[in-house]
């Protein structure tokens, strides 16, 4: 069975708009209803957190009807990242999170993430018994079973009190200046908390959402209102979060952007000079850099590649018992804490190595030399398959040729929108662009790009 709904994290797509709609969320919630309560008790439960997208009204409400008409009671936490709901889903010891977000997407965009009662996101197992469920006759509960929903306030702090738990026992963040971008997503109020209270000077970027400003011109995806606020503030380090703050870019003192390969290449080493990198092995996909991959083998620590999405690195950390893993997008994922990705831990991690060391952020954002990287995205109307098209299929594999001993090249669909994605890394900077626009071109060529 073909997945019809589910992408890499979730389901996601233009709110009001198929499979983004009230009608899907409602027929969602009830399908993963029916799924978790399916021994006909009352006692089961679902948290639900969202971001500050105007859509996520509609949402939240359209799930919560799914989900109470098929027995489940739902606990609806209000705005809180994406980790808080791994968090909240085990020690509220619900059944299943739900985060309605779509990441660092354009407010116009809304998406609906799923989380087992262990915290970590559904396997594709279960997504494609959700979607079975979806194409059925979902049984209701009977009147008297109907389940119960309501609000619960306290679901940021308890996930800020965990946040705090993580850092070093008695270090302080006093007298260092930090510039928190909170791309006007859901850690617009927790963040600065956090970082007030272990003792920082809090510049704050990004907490006035308005509904529609999530990601806009600010966050992980757009650093550079931080790294002016920095440089006119004087702060010492920033942190960049996108719309559901599963992901983080952090910036020196001087504006300069450390992407999560660099950021997990200082984590896997300083973990390994602890002794705390299980298997001495880091996770990541296939995007990150060659040059993180030489830096760990240069090191006696491992590289393990999986498929582009967060769930996959989960995935393989899980089934190898690793605990440190992420993507160059910024996802890292530390196992030993959280269950997903979390950005705002990612920075209390990096704050502590720098109170450690005694270093300024410039000398630990760069731990490693990349290898030059080009991806550019081509956009195509839904129901096209560029990739099958012959003249596509021959300038790939000339590339493929072009490239060998000499660099990589990985061209896949976004798991999130209609794009192909075209990345190659090559030590020959004119080779590299070479290849890639010539990829790109025979792709723009066949592909039909929707008005």
């Amino acid at each position: 069975m073909a997945r019809k709904f589910f992408g890499t994290d979730g389901v996601r797509g233009t709110a009001n708009k198929y499979p983004m709609t009230a009608e899907i969320a409602l027929k969602i919630g009830a399908a993963v209803g029916r799924y978790f309560r399916n021994d006909g008790s009352n006692g089961h439960r679902v948290v639900i957190g969202k971001d500050t997208r105007l859509s996520g009204y509609m949402f939240e409400s359209a799930l919560t009807a799914g989900l109470t008409s098929t027995g489940m009671n739902v606990l609806l936490l209000g705005p809180i990242p994406t980790p808080g709901v791994g968090l909240l889903t085990t020690s509220m010891r619900a059944d299943l999170g739900i985060m309605i977000s779509a990441s660092h997407n354009p407010a116009i965009d809304n998406g609906i993430k799923l989380f087992g009662p262990d915290g970590f996101k559904l396997s594709d197992e279960a997504e494609m018994e959700i979607e079975r469920l979806l194409e059925s006759e979902i049984e209701p509960a009977q009147a008297v079973n109907i389940g119960r929903a309501k609000r619960i306030d306290d679901g940021r702090f308890r996930y800020a009190e965990r946040l705090k738990g993580t850092f070093p026992q008695g270090m302080r963040l006093d007298g260092m200046k930090v510039v928190i971008d909170c791309a006007n997503g859901a850690a617009h109020r927790v963040a600065p908390e956090v970082l007030w209270e272990l003792g920082a000077t809090v510049i704050p970027v990004g907490t006035s959402p308005d509904g529609f400003n999530i990601n806009e011109g600010c966050g992980s995806t757009s650093p550079r209102t931080a790294a002016e606020t920095i440089v006119t503030h004087g702060a010492d380090v920033g942190i960049c979060l996108d719309g559901d703050a599963d992901r983080v870019m952090i910036l020196d003192q001087n504006g300069n952007v450390a992407d999560g390969d660099q950021i997990m290449g200082l984590f896997a080493l300083r973990w390994a000079d602890q002794g705390r990198l299980n298997g001495d092995t880091l996770v990541a996909t296939v995007m990150s850099n060659l040059g993180l991959e030489t830096f760990l083998q240069d090191h006696g620590l491992n590289l393990k590649r999986t498929n582009v999405g967060d769930r996959y690195v989960v995935e393989a950390m899980r089934a190898g018992g690793f605990n440190l893993g992420g993507e160059q997008s910024g996802h890292i994922v530390m196992t030993d804490y959280a269950t997903t990705g979390d950005g705002l831990l990612a920075g209390l991690q990096f704050l502590s190595a720098m109170i450690e060391t005694g270093k300024p952020a410039s000398e630990l954002i760069k731990v490693f030399e990349t290898v030059p990287q080009m991806l550019k995205n081509v956009r195509y109307s839904d129901g096209a398959d560029p990739l099958n098209e012959a003249s596509v299929k021959a300038a790939i594999a000339a590339a493929e040729a072009d490239l060998v001993g000499k660099g990589r090249l990985l061209i896949r669909k976004s798991g999130t929108e209609p794009l192909i994605r075209v990345m190659a890394e090559c030590v020959d900077d004119a080779l590299l662009g070479q290849v890639v626009d010539g990829i790109v071109a025979e792709v723009e060529a066949v592909a039909t790009v929707s008005a």
